[in-house]
């Protein structure tokens, strides 16, 4: 059975810093892509950063360019994402996302595996 689990959510003060992490078992991962969705309370689910199987490719959603920083351990299938100078507005649950195309998973289609989310709150 395929699990993919995140966790490192918590409480932190604006200007702090988090770090997520998403373990991806029950299969076998190569080639794969992983990467980060949001979503706020009332608000759609949104792309934060995906990267591809090397590391070659991130992409990271204009929200957050210059705060949050994705990289991964194909070793473990594991994907993190560094969030730092954390602003209220990043307050959401946070999922982790496996699929096969990056362009195609900025724009949330074609995710083969979700996480059940981990949530982030940012106080003011």
């Amino acid at each position: 059975q395929v699990q993919v689990v995140e966790s490192g959510g918590g409480l932190v003060q604006a200007g702090g810093s988090l770090r997520l992490s998403c373990a991806a078992s029950g299969r076998t991962f190569s080639n794969y892509v992983m990467g980060w969705f949001r979503q706020a309370p009332g608000k759609e689910r949104e792309f934060v950063a995906a990267i591809i199987w090397d590391g070659g490719i991130k992409y990271n959603a204009d929200s957050v360019k210059g705060r949050f920083a994705i990289s991964r351990d194909n070793a473990k299938n594991t994907v993190y994402l560094q969030m730092n100078s954390l602003k209220p507005e990043d307050t959401a649950v946070y999922y982790c996302a496996v699929g096969t195309n990056i362009v195609t998973m900025t724009l949330g289609d074609d995710i083969d595996y979700w996480g059940k989310g981990t949530l982030v709150t940012v106080s003011s």
